[in-house]
């Protein structure tokens, strides 16, 4: 983390990343008034950080709470188009995700929480154990195509289970071109669940 300052933002900004060695930062900015009563003049001043340096940050934030947990975990890390990707994997990795992936979709929200107070900005934090995400994605459309098929020769409708809005986008998606039936979400959140309906 650095902090430097410029006649101009844009100066203070290159200073920054001259001063990181690298063109990829966040940054907030700060306007300082300097002078007197007929002449003064604006600084501006910039507090910056590298997005490897945020990314090692949200780390070492999100092992003290694993550690917490009791959990030894090791990470793998990534960012590719600002997407700060942390792969955990551990000896108890039911732990870490909870039930439908519960506890790790709140340990993204405590993270994106803590950088957002820190830095005042936001930032896309993808949180995964063990690639469990993809592994539920695959799941999830298993599940759609299998009851969809179902639908299809009974004719009778089918309620899924309650899921969060990113799992019933994943079901929605995938049946949309299914031929012979449509899918509406119903139910109060949490609560809400998608129905695959006969046509």
């Amino acid at each position: 983390m650095v902090v430097t300052e410029g006649k101009t933002l844009l100066e203070a900004i290159e200073n920054a990343k001259n001063e990181l060695k690298t063109e990829n930062i966040f940054y907030t900015k700060e306007e300082i008034k300097k002078g007197g009563l007929f002449k003064s003049s604006t600084i501006y001043k910039v507090n910056a950080i590298s997005h490897q340096e945020l990314l090692n940050e949200i780390k070492a934030y999100l092992e003290k709470i694993v550690e917490s947990l009791g959990l030894e975990v090791q990470f793998e890390t990534s960012i590719r188009e600002e997407v700060f990707t942390i792969t955990m994997f551990s000896s108890n990795n039911g732990i870490l995700i909870g039930k439908n992936g519960q506890t790790l979709k709140a340990l993204e929200t405590l993270c994106r929480t803590k950088v957002n107070v820190d830095w005042k900005i936001n930032v896309k934090i993808v949180l995964d154990v063990e690639n469990y995400k993809e592994k539920r994605v695959a799941a999830l459309e298993r599940l759609a195509v299998k009851t969809a098929r179902e639908v299809r020769t009974t004719k009778v409708d089918a309620v899924l289970e309650d899921m969060n809005s990113y799992e019933r986008r994943i079901i929605h998606n995938k049946l949309t071109n299914f031929k012979g039936v449509s899918t509406v979400s119903e139910g109060e959140e949490p609560n809400r669940h998608v129905i695959i309906k006969a046509e």
